[in-house]
């Protein structure tokens, strides 16, 4: 199976390292900018797996037909690389990685419902242009297919992922999907403010506003009648009972946990992309929120706000103070 990787960020760059030295044929469709770095310095990933340097195949677009595209670039950026990229992928089986529960929806406009795989990546890693991913934790690739369609390749696919990452099939896909909404439902706070996930959440009070925001969604997604899925590692008993608790007592709880996920500082897919001055995938996490409530007539007025706080923050580059997003939000 002749594989590409399209965007080589955070995860599409650990996809590409990783599956590099597994036997695998593979190319890493890369940003301009990173073709000579990843040309003569290779591809650097730390963290969990420890340090290697990756020496990995890339171009900035495809020469010859592949039989799986793994899209791995942010989802606003789907369509161009689709379109740039078509003449090579138009027959394959493609393989959807962005969060939220959109990007299949933009990529059935381009191929037949039955090529399409969704992904769910449950691993977590930091950009840092323009060839050094830092690997922060450890997690499962789960796939499956929202459309309720029988893709063909899809157990061929999950051999060949699961020679870097543990990897599993759902049915359910659709509802594990927006139960990983609510593991990214809180990257926009740090994003706000400008600091990783361990400074954010050690704040009690920035923990707090998580609970009211998780609390206010998962009033949505139940009110919509969506059944949610349980994650490998992230059962929704788990989220269900947090959030049925008072909201001090799961505040501390909340802490606790995301002051722990990684050693390294943990920067959210958000703040990464602030950063670099794109646009950030808010829209398709808190914002799907805000569409589901609006679908059905219902408001999701908290986490409308932290949409519009994070366009803030990404048409002025200033961040806020934990005193002005506690202001924000009274």
């Amino acid at each position: 199976m002749r594989i590409a990787v399209l965007g080589c960020g955070a995860i599409g760059g650990l996809i590409l390292g990783y599956l590099s030295h597994k036997d695998v044929d593979i190319i890493g469709i890369v940003k301009r900018y990173q073709r000579e770095p990843f040309s003569l310095e290779g591809l650097r990933i730390e963290g969990v797996r420890g340090s290697q340097v990756y020496e990995v195949k890339t171009d900035t677009g495809l020469k010859e037909k592949v039989d799986l595209a793994i899209v791995a670039t942010k989802i606003d950026d789907i369509e161009d690389v689709v379109v740039e990229n078509n003449e090579f992928i138009k027959d394959a089986t493609v393989l959807t990685t962005q969060n939220g529960v959109r990007a299949d929806y933009i990529l059935e406009k381009y191929f037949p419902p039955q090529r399409i795989i969704t992904g769910i990546v449950m691993f977590g890693a930091t950009f840092q242009p323009p060839n050094r991913i830092v690997h922060n934790f450890e997690g499962d690739f789960i796939l499956g297919n929202i459309f309720g369609e029988e893709v063909k390749d899809l157990e061929k696919v999950r051999e060949v992922l699961n020679k870097a990452f543990r990897t599993r099939v759902l049915e359910n896909i659709q509802g594990a999907k927006y139960l990983k909404v609510f593991v990214n439902l809180n990257n926009c706070i740090p994003a706000i403010l400008g600091v990783s996930m361990q400074e954010a959440f050690g704040d009690l009070d920035i923990s707090e506003l998580a609970i009211r925001l998780n609390k206010e969604a998962y009033y949505v997604v139940e009110k919509s009648r969506i059944e949610l899925q349980d994650l490998p590692g992230y059962p929704e008993e788990r989220l269900r009972k947090l959030l049925s608790m008072e909201t001090k007592q799961a505040a501390s709880i909340f802490s606790q946990i995301m002051t722990s996920l990684s050693k390294e500082p943990l920067y959210g897919s958000i703040l990464q992309s602030i950063k670099r001055g794109r646009k950030s995938e808010v829209d398709y996490i808190n914002g799907e929120i805000v569409r589901l409530a609006s679908q059905n007539n219902m408001e999701a007025s908290l986490n409308r706000k932290m949409v519009s706080l994070v366009h803030r923050v990404e048409a002025s580059g200033k961040f806020l103070t934990r005193d002005e997003l506690l202001k924000e939000v009274a």
